[in-house]
């Protein structure tokens, strides 16, 4: 018998920090690290990329824009901020079409993370957000990619890395500062929004700049998850304090781990600072004074709010209004109010809500009054307004919609098949117009779906399948898109008994919103049931019978449930994350192109 092979060797990783525009010296520095310690797969940069100097200090970065140098390895970063950025980074900017989660190419070899999101690299999940934090604008991070990430932590999987370019607040172990620096304690550079994604996120690895100081702590155990984090703070390019601004690590990526491994914790590991006090560097407060009375909940919206003296005079908190939950319970030292929550989700916005005032002014894109018959700038809750406002997958007349997959196009639907399916014609079926979700669609685009639905089912037979239909409602909920997977004939009997064992695993049981097994009757029965502001999973089997499970506030729902179950019936295990599944762009136009010439005679489009 031929022995396994040995499982391939986890990837080489550079981590740097602040640029500040000197890409040679950088370079220099990785050419030399990687012909001795070498090779490296990627260099990952955080903190400001570009030169912190006026339009005249730009050389370094444009010899490579140009030409006239080469990146030497994968370089990926997120500081796009500094008074030249803009300029450099516009082309790009307007040449970059479709989803772009693994960076734009600005140069070869040199890719911009813009805004917020997770691909992944040599295998490991790497989570990032680019920009710092600011007003808004040019290099500033935005609420909707914050928002952004707030939804990516709901999804499965372990995050290996997690980029930001400032550092969270209370990351210092208070019970040995003996030996950090100064620099460290510094309250410049702290950050309480990355305070709380990070605590959401629990990545293994936390890479942070923009306080030009070397900081390595030590690993921390996560609330509610496995594994630890570590945290590691690079200082700038060519510091003049010979801080360690490059640092290697090697990570297995946690998709290959044992649990074993996932579950193993150094000896000096301690808990996590998001979830108690911290009284060390409170950002705002001079840290050579003693810290009076203060709380790092890690959730909070402004740091100037971490004092638990103003939380007593009834200050909100902002994981429970922007989400309805929060970890900490009646622990929590801040107000849990659920109108509060219903002005949040009608947009209007948190500090009005908190302190009466908003000081951002006309540049707050939230409304600034209570009366609902106020005037609203966009009275689409806030996860809808992100996609609108910036870019969605789904919507048609967004420039990061995947066209080609597109299959038929009606009045209120369209159907597209899935990026990285599960089996061949695995269909989304998505509401034209932007929608949470299809249960709040009108009447006649929930008959113009039944009509697809039908054309689907003969087009399956033929084939000796039957469909599949599930749909995913999260108050994160974006784009709707009502998914259906064919399974073989032989197999459609047991959908319904594989969705109940699974439910059981998980400890919930699946209601039948339909025992007769009419289908038309049993999406009424759902449209009638769901709210906006609920979260809910439910299930149409073959036979017609539709299975709900209403997602209560402080449930951890996996958000690929549907996909997860069916590639247990179909034994296809490997292929429950669509990220394994990924085709290349020829593949996916022949999957189309072949799905059409089959389905051409039922399109109800057509």
């Amino acid at each position: 018998m031929a022995a396994n092979p040995p499982p391939p060797a986890p990837p080489r990783i550079l981590l740097a920090g602040d640029a500040h525009g000197r890409l040679h010296q950088l370079f220099k520095r990785v050419n030399s690290v990687n012909q001795s310690t070498g090779p490296f797969h990627a260099l990952l940069c955080v903190g400001q990329f570009f030169s912190p100097e006026g339009e005249a200090e730009v050389g370094d970065v444009a010899d490579y824009l140009e030409g006239r140098a080469a990146v030497p390895v994968p370089t990926y970063f997120t500081g796009d901020y500094g008074p030249a950025a803009p300029r450099l980074l516009s082309k790009a900017a307007a040449d970059a079409r479709g989803f772009a989660p693994g960076g734009i190419e600005i140069c070869p070899n040199l890719f911009w993370l813009r805004g917020s999101n997770r691909f992944t690299l040599h295998g490991l999940s790497v989570v990032y957000l680019s920009g710092k934090k600011g007003p808004g604008g040019p290099g500033c991070y935005s609420q909707d990619d914050v928002d952004a990430l707030r939804a990516l932590a709901e999804e499965p999987g372990i995050v290996d890395l997690f980029l930001t370019n400032e550092w969270p607040a209370g990351v210092v172990n208070e019970a040995d500062t003996s030996n950090v620096l100064n620099q460290v304690l510094d309250p410049h550079g702290y950050d309480p929004v990355v305070a709380e994604l990070v605590a959401e996120i629990k990545p293994r690895y936390h890479i942070a700049g923009t306080k030009g100081v070397f900081y390595s702590r030590e690993p921390y155990v996560n609330d509610s998850a496995a594994h630890v984090t570590r945290f590691i703070g690079l200082a700038s390019v060519g510091n003049k304090e010979k801080q360690k601004f490059i640092h290697a690590i090697s990570p297995t990526p946690a998709s290959t781990m044992s649990s074993a491994d996932i579950h193993a914790r150094p000896p000096n590991a301690t808990l996590s600072p998001y979830v108690a006090p911290v009284k060390s560097v409170p950002i705002g407060e001079d840290p050579k004074r003693p810290a009076e009375n203060t709380d790092a909940q890690y959730w909070r919206y402004d740091v100037k709010r971490q004092r638990q003296g103003e939380a007593e005079g009834g200050r909100l908190c902002f994981k429970f209004t922007s989400s309805g939950s929060c970890p900490r319970g009646s622990k929590c030292n801040f107000r849990h109010d659920e109108e509060a929550m219903e002005h949040y989700n009608r947009n209007v916005c948190f500090d009005f809500l908190n302190k009466g005032k908003c000081e951002r002014g006309p540049e707050c894109k939230f409304v600034h009054s209570l009366s609902g018959g106020a005037a609203v700038r966009d009275a689409r809750p806030r996860s809808e307004r992100r996609n609108v406002e910036s870019s969605c997958w789904f919507c048609l007349s967004s420039p990061d919609v995947e066209s080609h997959l597109v299959i038929s196009i009606g009045e209120g639907y369209y159907c597209a098949l899935a990026k990285g399916p599960l089996v061949p014609n695995h269909v989304l079926m998505i509401p034209v117009e932007h929608c949470p979700n299809t249960l709040m669609m009108p009447p006649e685009a929930e008959a113009e779906l039944g009509r697809y639905k039908n054309a689907l089912a003969k087009y399956f037979e033929k084939q000796g399948k039957a469909a599949v239909y599930f749909e995913w409602v999260s108050k994160h909920s974006h784009h709707a898109n009502l998914q259906a997977v064919p399974v073989p004939l032989p197999k459609a009997d047991a959908v319904k008994k594989i969705f109940h064992l699974a439910a059981k695993r998980l400890g919930f049981e699946f209601s039948v919103v339909n025992p007769d097994g009419d289908a038309n009757q049993g999406r009424e029965s759902l449209r009638s049931q769901c709210e906006s502001k609920s979260s809910l999973f439910y299930v149409e089997l073959p036979e017609g019978r539709i299975l709900l499970h209403t997602v209560d506030g402080n449930e951890k729902f996996p958000a690929q449930f549907g996909r997860e179950v069916l590639a247990g019936l179909l034994s296809m295990a490997d292929r429950a994350d669509w990220r394994n599944c990924k085709l290349s762009k020829e593949e996916e136009i022949r999957m189309v192109d072949d799905f059409k010439h089959g389905f051409c005679e039922f399109d109800p489009a057509e």
